[in-house]
């Protein structure tokens, strides 16, 4: 079993820069694929981004293309998420999770932090 848990949000205004990290312990994230969800109040947990075991394949949303970079630190078992150029519309709950594959549904995944809160102000 792997427990994350996720740091890094904050207030920041739109086109500002965030850097979200999720710490794993428990298990080494060598043996999950990580994902980046977030959820806006009223809305659905949606995929962001999300890196595959090894590092060789990510995945983003079309909406965070060219903006947001997932990446592992493997010896510190932690994840990032860069989000620069931020919008107001991506103030959400940011989850960290680990699955086995990478997938983009949330039940594809077995582990989650408690989030972290992401606020974008216009």
């Amino acid at each position: 079993q792997v427990q994350l848990v996720e740091s890094g949000g904050g207030l920041v205004q739109a086109g500002g820069s965030l850097r979200l990290s999720c710490a794993a312990s428990g298990r080494t994230i060598r043996d999950y694929a990580m994902g980046w969800f977030r959820q806006a109040p009223g809305k659905e947990r949606e995929l962001v981004a999300a890196i595959s075991r090894r590092g060789a394949s990510t995945y983003y949303a079309d909406s965070v293309k060219g903006r947001f970079t997932i990446s592992r630190g493997n010896a510190k078992n932690t994840v990032f998420l860069q989000m620069n150029s931020v919008k107001p519309e991506e103030t959400a709950l940011y989850y960290c999770a680990a699955g086995p594959v990478l997938e983009t549904s949330p039940g594809n995944y077995d582990y989650w932090g408690q989030g972290t809160q992401v606020t974008v102000s216009s």
